[in-house]
């Protein structure tokens, strides 16, 4: 699909989730031929012509001002996120440039994730490659290190490995984020073919995915908690932000952080306390043979 029609299809997505009530239009009490607003409600919001917001639907090659744009994202109820997202996918469109060079992490970026080994940190890239990251955010969700190259990604962990599933408390919520943040970092680079090739294979694979990604969903939160049940230390909260790397706009270092004196940062230190002096990600299994162990020996 060329980027004209991504653009064109992410405004009928937006138009069709937004009821005539919503936006302060009179409602007529008859079934509507389509989900959502109609293309003329949307120019007449927006003051523009319906025949020219009809065009910017069908992907014309035509170029609308900001102002213009700005006009059709309130319109559509469209959030700051969202918002870019549109321009990113109209200001994008003419960029024939081939996918981005591969991305690595400043030896002394690694080497400040290693210094802050009390909190899990990762360095993630393009489409949530995971480039870089701590032994504590490898203990508490997966030794990236020991995947092959092609798997490092984090939406595609997320979707496509169960363990993930049952690693975080409110899976669906985290999915579909990472779904939308995917769509955002496609926008930005529209030409990314690894990111095109991930796209298809979570298609293929989830469900999920194919549902959330014909909505259309976009994901900019930079910050926010998860909630999870590790195998080994049970239940924690966490809090987690994302930093831009100023070097590399497009790396956000990921740092996720407990409550102080909270159980989940003894339970956090606890999972730092395992493993000492072994792989980064020891199986769950294995450690939990080690925990009963000693739970033996106790008794």
């Amino acid at each position: 699909m060329g980027q004209s029609a991504e653009f064109g299809e992410f405004l009928k997505a937006m138009r069709s989730r937004i009821t005539p009530e919503m936006v302060g239009l009179p409602s007529s009490g008859a079934a509507r031929r389509v989900p959502g607003l109609r293309r003329e409600e949307v120019a007449r919001l927006a003051d523009v012509s319906t025949d020219y917001y009809t065009r910017l639907e069908q992907g014309r090659n035509i170029r609308p001002s900001r102002a213009v744009l700005g006009s059709v994202g309130r319109a559509l109820n469209l959030d700051p996120g969202e918002q870019s997202h549109m321009i990113d996918l109209l200001e994008n469109c003419a960029n024939s440039r081939p996918s981005n060079p591969a991305q690595t992490v400043r030896p002394a970026l690694q080497q400040l994730l290693d210094a802050v080994g009390n909190v899990p940190a990762l360095v993630l890239g393009r489409r949530t490659d995971v480039l870089a990251g701590n032994r504590l955010a490898f203990l508490l969700l997966a030794d990236f290190t020991a995947m092959p190259a092609a798997e490092r990604n984090l939406t595609r962990w997320i979707h496509l490995e169960p363990r993930a599933r049952e690693l975080f408390g409110d899976w669906k919520t985290v999915a579909s984020e990472a779904v939308g943040g995917l769509r955002a970092d496609i926008g930005r680079h529209p030409n990314d073919a690894q990111a095109n090739q991930l796209v298809g294979e979570l298609a293929v694979q989830s469900e999920h995915f194919r549902r959330w990604w014909a909505g259309h969903r976009v994901a900019a939160a930079s910050a926010g908690t998860v909630r999870l049940h590790h195998p080994v230390v049970g239940d924690l909260e966490l809090n987690f932000e994302d930093l831009a790397l100023r070097e590399d706009p497009d790396q956000v270092l990921r740092v996720f952080s407990a409550k102080p004196g909270s159980p989940s940062a003894d339970s956090l230190a606890l999972l730092g306390s395992y493993g000492a002096g072994q792989s980064p990600a020891p199986e769950a299994s294995h450690v939990l043979e080690i925990t009963k162990a000693s739970d033996t020996q106790t008794h």
